[in-house]
């Protein structure tokens, strides 16, 4: 069963400040540690409010690789573009962003070409963190078509293409997104969300463990390490 500890804050504010912290400390022990540190996050939503307040922190930037764990396939200039997000609050400090994301209309090729990407990379990933979506998603992993090989493919598999069934009204694209083994392949997790039915979605899946059928159920269901989750009311 997770190992699952939960971190209840009052406002978004306190959320990003307590997930912050952890995140700052994980980048500094990494770095430490072996040099440099590679962090997967996500680029929408709380987790841009984080991320702000993690990019404060006083790092040697350059030893810090930022990769989205989930985005969709638009042009880097979209609002949609989560690799984008994360530029602009990181290559300033001068972190390296690495898309994984593109405009390539063949969502099957997109994901192979960010998993070629993603074998330069020297792996596993310090942190993931995930967000969880209304219906249970999280990363780029979708209900769909190509659920099962999200969550059963190679391990050696890093990243894929998912196209979402049903699409999502606010961002109605295709993704790319970080596979099951490699998200849980990482040597920290944590997970960031606001509102109480994200909150019921995450419990259930939490308890429904691997007979879950949400993604976010699926994928936590197979992770080793104790997990982080930050919370805060809408």
């Amino acid at each position: 069963m997770i190992e699952a500890e939960w971190w209840d804050a009052e406002d978004p504010a306190e959320l990003a400040a307590s997930a912050a912290g952890d995140i700052q400390f994980i980048i500094e022990s990494a770095i430490d540690a072996r040099g440099q540190a590679l962090i997967a996050v996500p680029g929408t939503g709380i987790a841009l409010t984080v991320l702000k307040e993690v990019a404060k922190a006083k790092f040697d930037w350059k030893r810090v690789t930022i990769v989205p764990t989930g985005d969709c396939l638009v042009a880097v200039d979209s609002p949609l573009s989560a690799a984008a997000a994360l530029a602009r609050i990181f290559l300033p400090k001068g972190a390296r962003v690495l898309p994984i994301g593109s405009d390539n209309a063949d969502y099957k090729a997109a994901g192979r070409a960010a998993d070629a990407r993603l074998e330069d990379l020297q792996w596993p990933p310090d942190l993931v963190w995930l967000d969880v979506g209304a219906n249970g998603e999280t990363a780029g992993i979708f209900r769909g078509p190509d659920l099962d090989e999200a969550l059963n493919g190679p391990k050696s598999r890093r990243a894929i293409g998912v196209m979402p069934d049903p699409m999502p009204k606010d961002a109605p694209v295709a993704r790319v997104t970080l596979t099951r083994a490699a998200i849980t392949s990482a040597r920290t997790l944590i997970v960031a969300l606001e509102g109480d039915d994200a909150k019921a979605v995450l419990e259930k899946a939490l308890e429904d463990g691997p007979l879950s059928d949400t993604p976010i159920g699926r994928v936590l269901a197979e992770v080793t390490v104790p997990v982080d989750i930050h919370w805060c009311p809408a």
